[in-house]
């Protein structure tokens, strides 16, 4: 217990919320002691029991709302609140996109302190729901049943799952089928704690515009028990099922793929297809999970690059050249730069699948490779990063400010490392112009965005 505090562990208070965080807990205050509750909306007044305190802030539980939100909806997903893969289905899709707005522009000013900087509103949704073309489930046992589905918020509990609203509905259908499958034939879940048992993680990839399926199964081992069974049945109830694999993962660890992957049946890819722009997708590729929002991002992508078919292009952490092979279509030549061998190999193929021969890709640290090209005569018109959260590598900021291209695109999924890293871009010589929020994960908390910057001239 923390003396002196205006509430207690266990005590039951009434809190009326003016905000939500960053990870969808609404924020109020009990005399200035600010307490961070889930399932709860700006507006409302709820009352609440307090589970944990600290010396500055606390955590509460909502025990009923007193006065509700005209946002509020009922979720419709029937263990929201338990799973941990949503947090915003209380809210409707209107305050969704205001929420994510906000959150993109109060880290701008808080942390960037680019406060003068107007973010525009969200690209939203037609249809905020059924849209992730990639599904991936851990599987674990109650009561002596295979059960698969996803983690209990802030816990490695799983929630079974028959049918998730956010995920493509083949999807989850291909998942309760192999659930059947090892339930009937007796293949043991992972058992977490004791490291035994053979099927963790179920993973099933389709094309949204192909309909091709990939399902990979993960085991604890290299053997797969009943694994023609599995090939026979899903391929049988699932024609549109392309490739089957097995990856084998034997540590002890929440990674989800290990090293080695082998094809149990079928291609080793399948394919979809963004815009006019193909790929090929192989079992553990990057590839974004919402790809009707993609092309919407990489349509503002491409607006935003303002190419005329002469200009050189760098995009660092291209990945499987998706953005690139977008670009290339309009652009002289596209340079790719990305630290994942297996990534390049992927755009590699992309490129040549696509018929584009003015892209050049290369494995490594994009502040090692991009001063070497530059070096050979190499001198980007434009500059795309679309980094992991961290952000950026400083290294990296430092050879774009010394480069000063005339233009650079930054796709963040992370509002604060974005406003970080625009604070520094800032400083070495750009203007950040446009702030485009893009909802590439509807129902959740993230939020994807799109940033124009220019060259500052004297």
């Amino acid at each position: 217990m923390i003396d002196a505090l205006p509430v207690q562990k266990n005590d039951t208070v009434e809190v009326t919320f003016s905000d939500l965080s960053h990870d969808g807990f609404g924020v109020g205050k009990v005399n200035e002691y600010t307490l961070f509750v889930p399932d709860v909306l700006p507006g409302e007044t709820a009352e609440v029991k307090v589970i944990r305190v600290k010396q500055t802030y606390g955590f509460g539980k909502k025990l009923r709302i007193l006065k509700e939100s005209p946002e509020r909806i009922d979720a419709p997903c029937e263990i929201y609140g338990r799973c941990g893969g949503c947090q915003l289905q209380h809210l409707n899709y209107k305050g969704q996109l205001d929420y994510k707005r906000k959150q993109v522009s109060e880290a701008l000013a808080r942390i960037g302190g680019l406060e003068h900087i107007p973010v525009l509103p969200v690209l939203g949704m037609d249809e905020p729901w059924y849209y992730r073309n990639k599904a991936q489930v851990p599987v674990a046992s109650r009561e002596g049943e295979l059960i698969a589905g996803f983690y209990q918020k802030r816990s490695h509990h799983i929630i079974d799952m028959n049918h998730c609203l956010i995920q493509d509905s083949v999807n989850d259908e291909v998942i309760q089928e192999v659930k059947r499958i090892a339930r009937t034939y007796g293949v043991h879940p992972y058992d977490e704690e004791k490291h035994r048992g053979t099927l963790r993680h179920i993973v099933v990839r389709i094309g949204k515009i192909s309909g091709e399926l990939m399902v990979v199964l993960i085991t604890n081992g290299h053997d797969l028990p009943f694994r023609k069974k599995f090939i026979q049945e899903l391929s049988t109830k699932f024609p549109q099922i392309k490739s089957i694999a097995q990856n084998i993962n034997t540590k002890r660890t929440n990674t989800i793929f290990g090293k080695e992957t082998r094809i149990l049946w079928g291609r080793d890819v399948i394919y979809d297809q963004i815009g006019t722009v193909k790929f090929v997708i192989s079992p553990n590729s990057f590839y974004q999970v919402n790809p009707d929002q993609t092309h919407v991002l990489y349509e503002k992508v491409l607006e935003y690059a303002e190419l005329n078919g002469e200009e050189t292009v760098v995009d660092a952490y291209c990945g499987i050249g998706t953005i690139s092979l977008f670009l290339a279509q309009r652009a002289g030549r596209v340079y790719g730069v990305e630290i994942v061998p297996e990534a390049i190999e992927d755009a590699k193929v992309n490129a040549e699948l696509n018929g584009l021969s003015n892209v050049t890709f290369e494995v490594g640290k994009s502040e090692d490779i991009i001063p070497a090209w530059i070096e050979k005569g190499i001198t980007p018109d434009v500059i795309v990063v679309d980094p992991p959260r961290k952000g950026c590598d400083q290294a990296l900021l430092d050879t774009i400010i010394k480069m000063q291209p005339e233009r650079m695109i930054y796709v963040s999924c992370n509002p604060a490392t974005l406003a970080r890293d625009l604070r520094i871009l800032e400083a070495g010589g750009f203007k950040t112009e446009r702030v485009q929020p893009v909802d590439m994960f509807s129902q959740t908390t993230h939020v994807e965005t799109i940033t124009l910057l220019q060259r500052r001239t004297l």
